[in-house]
């Protein structure tokens, strides 16, 4: 389970958040469920004020993020602040503790917050702690009883919160980068610049889950750099079942690769693999339609350092404007900034996702379509902008979901 913890990427985990009131206790219940000190507790009303996030082991479950947030009943400019920042965890929550103060009852506020929950289609856990100091109190149907000061009930939450993502992933099918498209043997190159937005001494995350997914499927991993990608073709003695590249040389490596070889993108694989990929082709298809001076959201789900050539911030708004011969107004966000209201915008631009769970990613593509956004992918436009759209996308066509 060590390495588990240790290797398995947030985006992965399931995500669990603990909303209630002021001082209902949330902060002691994560402490007490993960035996650690995960947040600060104490007696002062309020005393989380920002959202507080934890990777971990949690047994019956496996990796998991914990999710501690301020009371949604917190008032004044500030603490309207705190209950926005809360409820935007709302959108990469999987399952959802919502947590009540015994000792004093359901709450309106508390009738509120579930209301919330439920309106997001997020599955909810009651849970009443402070248990030892209620008096007289009739535990609703299907909420449990726990306290964090003595630790009464809190294995019975465990187990319940296991239950909870036995049946929430019961029906799913697992996801892959490559669903089965692979078979032992095959050989799959990956097309990897180390330039000046590569991280020192290690790969990326979408290239690391290429490579270990190849490898669980019995396959044939060759990385390369561009420059390097011609020689590489020439030592094989038979085609690779698919080359893989880094979207931001899609126009140099579509020169090297056969037209017979299948060829794709990290970005354009993370758009299959968190449900996006229909949308995202039709939305890249919109970008003929955009009006000189339209603005356009170019959104990243990490907080990465932004390099002089970072690709979102640089190199997609010069490619868009030099295929269309427009001028845009272009705005930029990173990590859980993403906004609600889209509307301002012609176009929606998102990276990989590589850093985001399904639910967030799905949320947001959900948001465009609601407010009748398009919403693409940095590979897919990338390859619609190179005019290979089509192809990029001919060997996703065969994926079918394990």
């Amino acid at each position: 389970m060590e390495q588990d913890r240790n290797q398995t990427p947030r985006a992965n985990r399931i995500h669990i958040g603990f909303f209630g009131r002021r001082n209902a206790g949330k902060s002691s219940l994560i402490n007490a469920v993960t035996g650690q000190q995960v947040s600060v507790v104490s007696d002062i009303l309020g005393t989380t004020t920002d959202t507080v996030e934890k990777a971990m082991e949690l047994l019956p479950i496996g990796p998991v993020v914990l999710i501690d947030t301020p009371g949604l009943d917190d008032s004044g400019a500030l603490g309207e602040l705190r209950v926005q920042r809360a409820k935007q965890t709302f959108s990469h929550t999987d399952i959802a503790v919502l947590v009540v103060d015994a000792s004093v009852g359901m709450t309106q506020d508390d009738r509120r917050i579930l209301q919330a929950l439920t309106e997001k289609h997020i599955p909810v856990l009651s849970v009443w702690n402070k248990w030892d100091l209620a008096e007289n109190t009739v535990l609703p149907e299907g909420a449990i009883a726990v306290s964090a000061a003595t630790g009464d009930g809190i294995e019975a939450l465990k187990e319940r919160l296991g239950a909870f993502y036995r049946e929430r992933t019961a029906t799913q099918k697992p996801r892959h980068l490559f669903g089965n498209l692979l078979a032992p043997e095959d050989v799959v190159v990956l097309v990897t610049p180390i330039d000046e937005s590569a991280p020192k001494g290690r790969m990326i995350l979408p290239q690391v889950q290429a490579i270990r997914e190849i490898l669980d499927g019995h396959a044939i991993c060759l990385a390369a750099q561009p420059q390097q990608l011609p020689a590489v073709l020439r030592l094989l003695n038979r085609p690779p079942r698919l080359v893989v590249t880094d979207s931001q040389v899609f126009g140099q490596i579509k020169e090297i690769v056969p037209a017979e070889i299948p060829l794709t993108s990290f970005s354009i694989l993370f758009a299959q693999l968190k449900g996006v990929l229909e949308p995202a082709r039709k939305a890249a298809q919109t970008l003929e339609q955009l009006s000189d001076g339209s603005r356009i959201l170019i959104s990243e789900g990490c907080t990465h350092h932004r390099q002089c050539n970072d690709i979102g911030t640089v190199k997609l708004p010069r490619w868009i404007q030099a295929h269309t011969g427009k001028t845009f107004q272009f705005a930029f966000t990173s990590g859980n900034s993403f906004p609600e209201d889209l509307t301002p915008y012609r176009l929606v631009v998102h990276c990989g996702g590589c850093m985001l769970n399904q639910q967030e990613m799905e949320n947001r593509a959900a948001r465009a379509a609601k407010q009748g956004v398009p919403y693409t992918n940095y590979g897919v436009l990338i390859a619609y902008l190179n005019g290979i759209l089509a192809r990029s996308l001919f060997i996703l066509e065969k994926i079918q979901q394990r």
